[in-house]
């Protein structure tokens, strides 16, 4: 197979390089290609053919066989190079003329993104001067305009007042200074955030993106300067975490691909989109029909080495992408430019270059040079880079400046602080609090559901039971339901898992999930003073995993044996279309029985300076996951990476320790008469738990100085920015259950528990309420801290 790649950039050198390690690939001609594409890689070789000569370029491409055309810089794109070699057969990674449209008419792609919804600045286009500066003079916001062809990467302006987005109206307008480019302009709303740059490759139905890179563009340390063509680049992004780049597919990616086909222009290639992270999310700055640069040099590097890159442009070219496989290493890449002297003003060109050896993990990618008079030489603004990948973004950076010291020339300039952005955290005084419901879960709202279903419930009442909602189950008296005065009272308990599911899902660990499930219904059972009996689980998925099923039936198992029930029976629903794959949710109930005298809690015996006796949990238990996976993605780990508060294990196997199970140590307590009330921790936390045993007349005062915060929980406090109130609403915070105890009493239930494994804290005491507070935490601003 022969490639013929067009071209003469950094870009350039970075496809030959790549598409040469292709087993499938023979040889890689360049035209005309640079100092790099001439000398110092296998199966590449340069051709003196300009990227604008079309002809000269199908012709060498019959006579010579090639297999594969790779147009690399936009301006041949939207001239149409994509059907000069369609038209001689010969299979060309890029744009139609018509879909490269989307790179060569800014105003043509923002009206595109308009009418398919996806989202982007407010904007206006304009073709005269006149009007244009009569908008300019109309509004009150900022504003970034655009010339709506193409201009090298040149063609957009950031005026920061009013007097200088006139003179770039003039500019560009009637001064003419981007050429045809100007004849039209794009004003648009002037959006802030962090800028993020994705690749993807297309078919024009499947579309497939790289990792999230950042580039940066002005041409001075801390992103002063005027625009260059870029100084560096990095990836992946900290900004982009799992959540967003799903968004990022989901709601500008597919359909942009979508919308390109259906209106007849079906995009096959590289869709390079730059974004917008806003806080209403992400959204488009502007498309490019081509790789970027210096993106080629920062993403390419990341893919893995049996990822073939011929195969894959071949791929999109024949409109079969979901046929090949594209993986990406799980590393850091990064890309430091090296610059003319004078640049991007006028730069001397001919100076001489000469390069020291470089690491294993570090490529020296050529751009604007040339061999000449067999002397390697400078012959653009933007000369050379040195790009590395390592294990940590830093350490990628690191590698990347230790690579520029081995380039040589006369007045060479770079940035030194390329990812300065990512390695800039904000305070975390200043950093935003996360919350539940900005997960996605309002308790609040869990709250007022329960008051509005109230009376439905109610009007189910029968002897037996007064039909009340507010947990998760409840009491039924036998006796009054006409059986035998001295039955039992029949308690019920019914509770998920929630998103902690998800995680197990990522993992495909099922076994620990269904231990949480029988847990979370069990210790809602204890608190009540009652024996477990009986366990029944529904298995709910669209395909069934036999194996992933069988895993988390075998969990359910252990955890009733654990709580000393059998498992009585349970459902597996299969429901084509309800869930994603072999996804699934599981819901179970428990059924106990306790009688009259042993019921739970006795408020009737509580009193001011009873103890509260607090029991280690085993952490998160199986709440607050959805803020968990927030946090996590926004860090940007993944499941499988050690956790950093636990380096012995991965993130996800370390959130995936399942909930503990309370039920013999409090249940052992409460037979011996050494337990007037009993708290599961579970949603809402202490606050909302506590108050739930306790006498209209008391409230609880828990010193949360009692116990020590368990790594875990720090770590997720602090990289979440989760403030102390509602740190102690959504988790546990290492105390899965809170025991009354009488005080004449507190060392010996405390042996009892300690004797059944559990690891025991006196956490407060019952105090006479006052106002409206049921449960006043003191010491917590220690977490605040």
């Amino acid at each position: 197979m022969k490639v013929l790649v067009v071209g003469n950039g950094g870009r350039e050198h970075a496809l030959a390089s790549r598409l040469s390690q292709s087993k499938q690939v023979d040889h890689v001609f360049v035209a005309p290609g640079n100092g790099g594409t001439a000398s110092g890689l296998d199966k590449v070789s340069n051709i003196p053919i300009s990227q604008d000569d079309f002809p000269a370029l199908v012709h060498f491409a019959i006579d010579n066989g090639i297999n594969l055309a790779v147009p690399g810089p936009e301006a041949p794109l939207v001239a149409g190079i994509e059907g000069c070699f369609r038209r001689v057969g010969i299979p060309c990674f890029g744009p139609s003329k018509e879909a490269a449209v989307m790179e060569g008419s800014k105003t043509f792609s923002k009206d595109f993104m308009a009418r398919h919804n996806i989202p982007t600045a407010e904007y206006r286009n304009f073709t005269t001067y006149d009007e244009a500066t009569k908008y300019i003079d109309s509004i009150s916001h900022n504003v970034v305009i655009k010339a709506s062809g193409l201009a090298a990467g040149k063609g957009v302006i950031i005026p920061s007042t009013k007097e200088e987005a006139h003179a770039a109206l003039k500019e560009i307008m009637a001064d003419k200074v981007f050429g045809h480019a100007g004849d039209e302009v794009v004003i648009e709303e002037f959006l802030e955030g962090d800028e993020l740059s994705i690749l993807a490759f297309s078919d024009g139905y499947t579309v497939v993106a790289l990792p999230p890179a950042q580039d940066h563009k002005r041409i001075f340390d801390g992103d002063q300067g005027p625009n260059t063509g870029g100084m560096g680049c990095y990836a992946p992004t900290r900004i982009a975490s799992k959540g967003i780049l799903e968004e990022v597919q989901r709601t500008i990616l597919k359909p942009t691909i979508d919308g390109l086909r259906r209106e007849g222009t079906p995009f096959v290639g590289m869709l390079f989109t730059g974004l917008m992270m806003t806080p209403k999310g992400p959204k488009v700055l502007e498309y490019n029909v081509r790789f970027g640069d210096p993106e080629t040099q920062t993403v390419l590097p990341l893919l893995s080495a049996d990822t073939d890159l011929a195969e894959i442009m071949l791929a999109c070219a024949r409109g079969c992408l979901d046929s090949v496989s594209i993986k990406i290493d799980k590393k850091f890449s990064a890309t430091v430019v090296v610059a003319a002297g004078g640049y991007p003003g006028s730069y001397p060109k001919g100076q001489k270059i000469t390069l020291d050896p470089v690491g294993a993990d570090t490529t020296i990618f050529h751009a604007g040079t040339v061999i000449r008079d067999a002397t390697l030489q400078t012959s653009g603004g933007r000369v050379i880079a040195a790009n590395a990948t390592a294990g940590s973004l830093e350490e990628a950076v690191e590698r990347a400046y230790v690579g520029v010291k081995s380039i040589h020339f006369n007045d060479m300039f770079y940035r030194r602080d390329i990812a300065h952005r990512a390695f800039k955290r904000p305070p975390q005084s200043k950093k935003e609090s996360l919350t539940y419901a900005q997960a996605g879960v309002s308790i609040d709202a869990g709250n007022t559901l329960v008051e509005r279903i109230k009376s439905a419930v109610k009007s189910t009442r029968r002897p037996g039971a007064d039909a009340e909602i507010g947990g998760f189950g409840g009491t039924f008296e036998l006796a009054k339901a006409g059986y035998h005065p001295d039955a039992p009272i029949l308690i019920g308990a019914i509770d998920g898992v929630g998103t902690k599911l998800q995680i197990a899902h990522a993992l495909g660990k099922h076994d620990t999930v269904g231990i949480d499930l029988v847990a979370m219904s069990v210790n809602d059972l204890v608190v009540q003073g009652a024996e477990t009996l009986f366990f029944l689980d529904c298995y709910s998925t669209s395909h069934l995993d036999v194996d992933a099923a069988a895993s988390f039936v075998e969990g359910v198992a252990k955890g009733c044996i654990e709580a000393g029930c059998v498992l009585l029976g349970g459902e597996t629903a299969e429901m084509p279309g309800m869930y994603q794959g072999s996804e699934y949710d599981a819901v179970g109930t428990a059924t106990g029985a306790v009688s009259r005298d042993n019921l739970l809690p006795k408020m009737s015996e509580m009193k001011e300076g009873d103890v509260l006796l607090g029991l280690k949990s085993s952490g998160f238990h199986s709440n607050g996951f959805s803020l968990i996976r927030r946090i996590v993605e926004d860090a940007g780990l993944e499941y499988t990476d050690p956790a950093p508060w636990d380096s012995t294990k991965s993130v996800g196997e370390s959130l995936l320790t399942p909930t503990k199970i309370y039920v013999r140590s409090c249940y052992t307590a409460a037979q011996k008469g050494l337990v007037k009330g009993m708290a599961h921790i579970t949603g809402g936390g202490l606050t909302e738990n506590i108050p739930r045993m306790l006498p209209e007349k008391l409230a609880a005062e828990v010193d949360v100085h009692g116990w020590e915060l368990e790594e875990v929980f720090r770590w997720f406090r602090k990289e979440g920015g989760v403030r102390g109130e509602e740190f102690v609403r959504v988790w546990n915070v290492g105390v899965g259950m809170v025991l009354v105890v009488d005080g004449g009493n507190a060392s010996e239930a405390k042996r009892v528990l300690e004797e059944n494994g559990e690891v025991v804290f006196e956490v407060g005491r019952l105090v006479k309420r006052e106002g409206v507070e049921r449960c006043r935490l003191v010491g917590l601003e220690r977490w605040d801290e």
